[in-house]
Formats: C-alpha cells, sequence, structure tokens
C-alpha cells in the first residue's frame, strides 16, 4: 500500500467521515455554549444552541445552516447586551462562513462574506467602542476584525478549489478509463470482424475449389482416370493450405500475440492462385501492366483476398463455361486490380447462390481499411466487374 504524507491521510480520513465530525464539533460547542449561558436566561440559552447546532450540517447544508448562524447571531446582537458571552459568536460565525465558502455556491458564499463583514463591523462598534478607547484603536480593532473574517473565508474558497481540482481529477478518471473500456470493445469487435472476414475468405474459396474439382474428377473418372487423379491432388494441396491458413488464423485466439504474418499470401501469390483456380476448370487470364512495387503485409493481403474472394464468386455465380480476366495495373500512385467474368453459362452455377453473403462487404472493407476505393456491379454486355484501387500513401 502506498505510504501518503500525513495531512493527505487526515485529508481523507475526514471526507470519509465528514457527518460524524461535523456532529461531534457540533456537540462540542453546543456544550460549551450551555456552560457560558448557565445563569444568563432561557433566551441566551436558546441563542447559544441555535449559533451551534446547525454547524452539525455545515458541509451537508452549508447554506442553511450558514442562514442560521446568521440569524442567531443577529439576534445576539438585537437581544444580548454582555459581551461575556461574545465568544459563541466568535467562534460559530468563522467555522460557518468557512464551511459556506468551502462547500456551498458561489453567490452564497459571496453574500455570507458581505454579511460577516457587516456583522463584525456592528459588533465592534456595539461592544468594543467604550469610552476609554480611543477611535484609532477602535478601527484598528474594526479592520482586524474584518481581515480576520476576509481570511477565513479565502481559506474556506482556497478548499473550494481543491475540491474542485479533486472532483475534475475524478471524473477525467472516470472518463479515460471509460474511453479505455470503449477502446478495448471496438479493438475487440474489430478483431472479431478481421477474423470473421479471413475466415469467409478462406473456408469460401477453399469449399469452392474442393467442390468444382470433386464434380469434375467424379464426371471425368470413367473416361479419364488422370483427370480425377489430378483433382484429387487438387483437393488434397487446397485442403492442407486452407488448414494452415485456419491454424495461423486461430492462434489469435489461442495466444497473447500478434499473428505472425511471415506466410501471409501477397500480390505475389496471386499467380499460384490463378494456377490453382484454372485446375478447376475455370479459364483466368492475368495481365500485369507496369512495375510491381513492394507494399506493407496488410495490403498485400488485402490484394491478394480480393482476388480470390472474385474469382471464389466467379467459381460459384458465373458457370462453368465463363471466362475471367484479371489485370494488375501499376501506376505512379497506386495499385488497380480489375477482376471481369463474362458470365457465360450463369445457368449452370456450380454452387447456388446464399442470401446475405458477405463476400462483397468484406471486399469492401478490406479496401477502405487502407484508404482505398471498391467497385462491383454488373459489367457492361454482361458478366460481373470487380474493381479496386489501393493507394501506396497507405499501403507502403
Amino acid at each position: 500500500m502506498p505510504r501518503f504524507p500525513l495531512s493527505e491521510r487526515w485529508y481523507r480520513w475526514s471526507a470519509d467521515h465528514a457527518v460524524g465530525i461535523d456532529r461531534t464539533v457540533a456537540a462540542f460547542f453546543a456544550l460549551i455554549g450551555l456552560a457560558a449561558s448557565v445563569g444568563l436566561g432561557p433566551v441566551d440559552v436558546v441563542i447559544a444552541l441555535g449559533l451551534t447546532v446547525p454547524l452539525a450540517w455545515r458541509r451537508l447544508r452549508p447554506v442553511a445552516a450558514a442562514a442560521a448562524v446568521a440569524f442567531f447571531s443577529v439576534a445576539y446582537l438585537i437581544v444580548s447586551g454582555d459581551q461575556t458571552n461574545l465568544v459563541m459568536p466568535g467562534i460559530c460565525v468563522p467555522i460557518a462562513l468557512y464551511a459556506l465558502a468551502a462547500y456551498g455556491p458561489r453567490w452564497a458564499s459571496g453574500w455570507g462574506l458581505a454579511a460577516a463583514i457587516v456583522g463584525v463591523t456592528v459588533a465592534g462598534f456595539r461592544y468594543f467602542g467604550g469610552e476609554q478607547s480611543t477611535w484609532q484603536a477602535h478601527a484598528f480593532l474594526i479592520a482586524f476584525l474584518i481581515v480576520y473574517i476576509t481570511a477565513v473565508w479565502a481559506f474556506g474558497d482556497l478548499r473550494r478549489v481543491r475540491n474542485q481540482e479533486l472532483e475534475g481529477l475524478t471524473e477525467r478518471a472516470r472518463l479515460l478509463e471509460l474511453e479505455r473500456a470503449q477502446e478495448a470493445e471496438i479493438a475487440a469487435i474489430n478483431e472479431r470482424t478481421r477474423i470473421a472476414r479471413e475466415m469467409h475468405d478462406i473456408v469460401a474459396h477453399s469449399l469452392t475449389v474442393v467442390i468444382a474439382q470433386a464434380d469434375g474428377g467424379r464426371y471425368s473418372a470413367a473416361a479419364d482416370p488422370a483427370a480425377a487423379v489430378t483433382a484429387l491432388e487438387t483437393i488434397s494441396q487446397t485442403g492442407r493450405q486452407a488448414l494452415t491458413d485456419m491454424r495461423a488464423l486461430l492462434s489469435v485466439l489461442r495466444e497473447d500475440r500478434p499473428r505472425e504474418y511471415s506466410s501471409t499470401p501477397g500480390v505475389s501469390d496471386i499467380d499460384t492462385l490463378i494456377e490453382e483456380v484454372r485446375k478447376g476448370g475455370l479459364g483466368v487470364q492475368l495481365t500485369t501492366d507496369g512495375e510491381r512495387r513492394v507494399l506493407s503485409t496488410g495490403a498485400e493481403l488485402t490484394a491478394y483476398r480480393i482476388v480470390q474472394e472474385s474469382l471464389t464468386n466467379v467459381l460459384k455465380h458465373a458457370g462453368p463455361a465463363a471466362s475471367v480476366e484479371v489485370t494488375e495495373r501499376w501506376t505512379d500512385e497506386a495499385l488497380e486490380l480489375t477482376v471481369v467474368d463474362d458470365g457465360r453459362g450463369a445457368s449452370g452455377a456450380l454452387v447456388a447462390p446464399s442470401a446475405g453473403g458477405q463476400g462483397v462487404l468484406g471486399m469492401r472493407e478490406r479496401a477502405e481499411l487502407y484508404g482505398g476505393s471498391f467497385e462491383a456491379g454488373p459489367a457492361p454486355g454482361g458478366g460481373y466487374r470487380v474493381h479496386t484501387v489501393l493507394p501506396y500513401s497507405r499501403g507502403e
């Protein structure tokens, strides 16, 4: 446990036991007031209690407590002419004024100071204006009382400033804690979205290729056994690669360290991806315009996944007779990827399209994450076109 200074420990303890301390102080001064009022009459007893009892609520109800003390102080000035019992107003008024300045509203604090200055001035003229005192001594005494009351109010106002600073720090700490919790929640949502996007790309592409190869091998098994063997080899390779990708992806959920991207596919792997798709019977032509540049790992993965998802959608929806043209265009500002299919044989799609697919949405999110743009829609004359721009400024 940290060891705080004595003053700080006292402040913390008094703040936790404020009500008990106020009631104890009020009871103590009430006993003193009653003892000093013995033999002075019932009015003096009531005034003594009226000056001391409200101090029990000086922090909970500072305005009401100060108003009660002020009322009975004025009553003392009007009713009592004996200055021997003046000690009670001299103690209770500064305590109430300090509490009003420290815990009450600002407007009440100002009015309380003004009332206290008027009160000590009147008391000075009434009780300390004897014939033996000179006007200089009288003026000095009143000025001293005014300075004393003002100093008490100033200390209370400093306490108010400290309380406001502590409240501000507490609120700032609460907001920072809330902000950290929100950032953690947003990070968790982003991570889940990324994992779901990766999962979709891996599973959708792998299963589409496996289904295409299995159907092709089944149809050609009787006439061309070698083609069936080739299809099985492709299925095996695709399954192993999908399993490797799934293990790398799920390692994020099992370990508290960042995912290793050393084997993450990139733009250079698009050639291998196209060769794999060609084995499934889809005619794909790759065109590269410009010199390839080195992108960041995330941008490389984005480019690869967009091409992969586009080719997967062609296998699923365009039909077995469709052909695809993939174009990589490396400009001075960005990498432009275009995937266009002619859509022939759409009615014979290998896999019926499912409702609510997330492929296009995932490609758009990937591109926008790296400051790029994404367009997807029917191509003029039939087929489907996917166009993505990944700027180097966010990718390098």
